[in-house]
């Protein structure tokens, strides 16, 4: 399984490391205050240095790594408890798949029953996911 801890690990789950923050950030951002939100989408979505976020926020910048670190703390959690990202990584990842199959029956000359098998258990799945 994929949590929070390990989304850019390569044993399972998809996303870089870099980009795990950014995508906890689209999914459970609305559950930060106002101000962690804007702080984590400078840093993460505008790529904002610590110092220009202070200077927008007109906060220190230890100010915007703690809240830097809080709300990374906070993301974390929320997957730890919810696990949403790692649902929506195994969803794409099977819509890949899927459509991978559907592609190779289309150019296949001879019906294929195997792929519409693996087409009907990887939808089956991701339906089961939510």
């Amino acid at each position: 399984m994929c949590k929070a801890d390990n989304l850019y690990r390569t044993g399972g789950c998809t996303v870089p490391k870099n980009l795990d923050f950014a995508l906890l950030l689209e999914i459970y951002g609305r559950m930060l205050t106002d101000k962690q939100r804007d702080v984590m989408e400078f840093y993460y979505w505008d790529d904002l240095s610590l110092g220009e976020i202070s200077q927008n926020a007109g906060i220190t910048r230890q100010a915007v790594r703690d809240s830097i670190k809080r709300s990374e703390q906070l993301l974390e959690d929320f997957e730890n408890k919810l696990g949403l990202a790692e649902k929506i990584i195994k969803c794409r990842a099977n819509c890949s798949l899927i459509s991978r199959y559907a592609q190779s029956i289309k150019h296949e000359k001879q019906f294929n029953i195997e792929n519409i098998d693996k087409i009907n258990e990887l939808a089956s799945e991701t339906g089961d996911l939510f």
